[in-house]
């Protein structure tokens, strides 16, 4: 691999940890990246004629790195689609959940990578898995941050509309309590609200996302779940 290309890799992940931030899904940081050997290093390049030599020389597809993400996780980090359908069809474990419990799909959820959620799940992988220190799932993280794409992607896959994590809120409630109330929130909340969301689970000090958003002065989300209201 050209050391241009390698270097060009380096600069990606270095700025992908600076966006990271505080969350708890990790992408490889710099320092990670530039200790990757085998599968790890050529899923994280897309080194694809690498990859098939390995794959053919019996190399585990499942092996952790540090923080426990597997090819599989490092080629979604990276939007390396090719490296993730060789390793899925080499068999690869497409559900496997990395030490902060992240699976490829809500890797490429929380990133908004449309193109690569749609492969993963064309795949096989699952839009169902309880996921995250919340005990969350894809779907609700992607309505934390309003990707309404992939909100309407993952509910189609059949991720679970009324599942909720143990901060005990719902997409729909996440949708509202930690989204902006504009455009992609408001969208994101209609996706739900149209797949036959409950809006009536509450959140631990009994508010419904209705009283929610009006709380917020979200008021073309409070409208939308006003027209949902039991006549």
């Amino acid at each position: 691999m050209k050391h241009g290309l390698w270097s060009c890799m380096l600069a990606v992940a270095l700025g992908m940890g600076a966006s990271a931030g505080a969350p708890a899904q990790v992408p490889p940081q710099a320092a990670e990246v530039q200790a990757y050997a085998g599968l790890h290093r050529a899923a994280w390049l897309g080194d694809l004629p690498e990859l098939k030599s390995l794959i053919a020389s019996g190399a585990n597809l499942d092996a952790r790195d540090a923080r426990g993400r597997t090819p599989l996780h490092v080629a979604a980090h990276a939007r390396q689609r090719e490296a993730v359908t060789l390793l899925a069809k080499a068999g690869a474990n497409l559900d496997a959940l990395e030490d902060d419990r992240y699976d490829a799909v809500t890797i490429a959820s929380v990133a908004d990578d449309v193109p690569t959620l749609a492969l993963l799940l064309s795949l096989g992988a699952s839009a169902r898995q309880v996921t995250s220190r919340y005990d969350g799932t894809a779907l609700i993280a992607a309505a934390h941050l309003g990707h309404d794409e992939v909100v309407r992607q993952l509910i189609a896959a059949g991720a679970p509309l009324d599942h909720v994590n143990n901060l005990h809120w719902t997409a729909a409630i996440e949708a509202v309590v930690l989204g902006d109330g504009g455009p992609r929130h408001q969208r994101t909340l209609a996706a739900l609200v149209g797949a036959g969301a409950n809006l009536q689970l509450a959140d631990r000090q009994g508010n419904t996302p209705l009283q929610l958003a009006k709380a917020r002065g979200y008021t073309a989300m409070a409208s939308l779940l006003e027209a949902q209201r039991p006549r």
